[in-house]
């Protein structure tokens, strides 16, 4: 998984796009929990939104243009935050609504 969020990050990066993720996060019950994650994800370099989902559990962050997440500082975060990260995945721009849930 590692490998092909770093490699469609790459990918965007050279080509100029935006990057987004889709990140399951396990703990996230009130709106409370949702501005503490907002909040620390929000202050890594090139994070231009941060969109939560209470009931689902997912957190959509949308990068400024040729900027990509590093998943060891988005880990930290959201372990700061207290909560645990369960997955990290490179979606298309067009993916995130403008509500910033995920679209299918």
């Amino acid at each position: 998984m590692m490998a092909t969020v770093c490699l469609l990050a790459a990918v965007a990066a050279i080509a100029g796009q935006t990057a987004a993720y889709r990140l399951r996060v396990d703990g996230l019950s009130c709106p409370f929990c949702a501005y503490g994650i907002e909040k620390k994800l929000g202050h890594l370099k090139g994070v231009r939104r941060v969109e939560v989902d209470i009931v689902s559990g997912s957190v959509a962050v949308t990068m400024a243009e040729g900027v990509t997440l590093n998943e060891a500082d988005v880990r930290q975060a959201v372990l700061d935050a207290g909560f645990k990260l369960r997955s990290l995945d490179a979606v298309r721009p067009a993916a995130i609504d403008t509500d910033g849930a995920t679209l299918k």
